[in-house]
C-alpha cells in the first residue's frame, strides 16, 4: 500500500498542527478539511504539501469529492461537550461521520484510516455520551466491510502548548481568589505529550503490524487530579486552597456548568470522570517511543518560556 496523499479531518486543531507538522517533514501531501480556512491558514499554509480546503465535512457528497484523490484518512475530529445534554451533538460529530468516512473510502478504494478515540471509548458500557460515541465510532471502523485498514488511537488527557487541559486549569486558577472546589479530585489521569502521539500516528501509518489494532497512549506518570491542579498552581505561583467535592457535589457542580458559556465543566464530563483515565498497557512502547514527562514540559508553555526548545530536544530525542 503505497501512501502518499493523506486527507485529515481535524488538522486545525491541537493535535491536528503537531501531526501535520510531523508528517509534512516525511513528505506527504497533505489535505486538511476545515470550515474556516481563513481562520486556521497561520502557520499551517507554509507546509510543504499542504493544502487547506474549507469546506462541509458533515456532507456526504463533499467528503468523497475531497477524498477522492487520497490515499489515506485521518480523523483527529472530537468534541468534549455539545449543546444541550440529549447526546445528540456527540453522535452527529463522533459517529455519523465516522460513518459518512467509511462510505467515502469504500467507493474510493482508501485503504488505510487512523482514529482518534479515547480512552474508556465503549459502545455499551461507556459512562458518558462521550465514551460511547467514541466507542461506536471504533466499533464501525474495526468491523467494516470495505477492507479499510484500521488502527484507533486511545490517548489519556493529552498535553502541549495550546492544551485545553493545563491551560484551562491555569485560566481558571487565575480567575478563583483564595479556594479552588475541583470536581472528581480523585479520579487519576495519565497525561500523554502531543509529539509523543503525534510519532506514535506517523510511525503506525505504514506499519501493517500497526492494522486493526486500537493503541492505548499515555505518559510516563499517572496524576490525581487534585496533583495535577496543585502542580498547576505551583508552576504559575498561585497560592490557591483545593478544596475537593465528594461525588453529590461533583454532579452538582457539573449540573450548574451544563449553563455556563463554553461548559468549562459539564455532567458528561463528570460521568466520563467516574473512571481513571490510565493505560493497562503503554503502547508508546511499541515504536521505542519514550513518553515525555509532564515537567519537562508544561512550565516552559505555562511561563511562556520557549517552546521550540522543547521540540528540538524531542527531535534529539527521537534521532530525526
Amino acid at each position: 500500500m503505497l501512501i502518499k496523499r493523506i486527507a485529515i479531518l481535524g488538522g486545525t486543531g491541537f493535535v491536528g498542527r503537531s501531526l501535520c507538522n510531523r508528517l509534512s517533514q516525511e513528505g506527504y501531501e497533505l489535505k486538511v478539511l476545515t470550515r474556516s480556512r481563513e481562520y486556521n491558514r497561520d502557520d499551517l499554509i507554509v507546509l510543504p504539501g499542504l493544502e487547506l480546503i474549507q469546506t462541509n465535512i458533515h456532507d456526504p457528497e463533499k467528503l468523497k469529492l475531497h477524498l477522492a484523490d487520497c490515499d489515506a484518512v485521518i480523523n483527529l475530529i472530537g468534541i468534549l461537550n455539545e449543546k444541550g445534554t440529549s447526546g445528540k451533538g456527540f453522535k452527529k460529530v463522533h459517529v455519523e461521520l465516522v460513518q459518512n468516512l467509511i462510505s467515502a473510502c469504500a467507493e474510493k478504494g482508501i485503504k488505510r484510516f487512523l482514529q482518534m478515540s479515547a480512552l474508556n471509548a465503549d459502545a455499551t458500557n461507556g459512562k458518558s455520551h462521550y465514551l460511547r460515541s467514541k466507542g461506536v465510532a471504533e466499533e464501525l471502523l474495526h468491523s467494516n466491510n470495505a477492507g479499510i485498514n484500521v488502527t484507533s488511537f486511545r490517548p489519556s488527557v493529552i498535553f502541549g502548548k495550546n492544551d485545553s487541559f493545563f491551560n484551562r486549569f491555569a485560566g481558571l486558577l487565575k480567575m478563583t481568589p483564595l479556594f479552588f472546589p475541583l470536581a472528581c479530585h480523585a479520579t487519576k489521569f495519565a497525561p500523554v505529550y502531543v509529539l509523543d502521539v503525534s510519532e506514535m500516528m506517523a510511525r503506525s501509518l505504514n506499519d501493517r503490524e500497526s492494522f486493526n489494532k486500537k493503541f492505548q497512549l499515555c505518559g510516563p506518570q499517572a496524576y490525581s487530579l487534585k496533583d495535577l491542579v496543585n502542580y498547576t498552581a505551583q508552576i504559575l505561583g498561585l497560592k490557591r486552597k483545593i478544596i475537593p467535592l465528594n461525588d453529590i457535589l461533583s454532579h452538582i457542580q457539573a449540573a450548574v456548568f451544563d449553563f455556563v458559556p463554553g461548559k468549562p465543566f459539564s455532567t458528561d464530563n463528570y460521568l466520563s470522570a467516574k473512571t481513571d483515565s490510565t493505560c493497562e498497557c503503554n503502547d508508546l512502547a511499541n515504536y521505542n517511543i519514550q513518553p515525555t514527562a509532564i515537567e519537562s514540559v508544561v512550565p516552559q508553555y505555562l511561563n511562556n518560556i520557549s517552546y521550540r526548545s522543547a521540540y528540538m530536544q524531542f527531535r534529539r530525542k527521537s534521532r530525526r
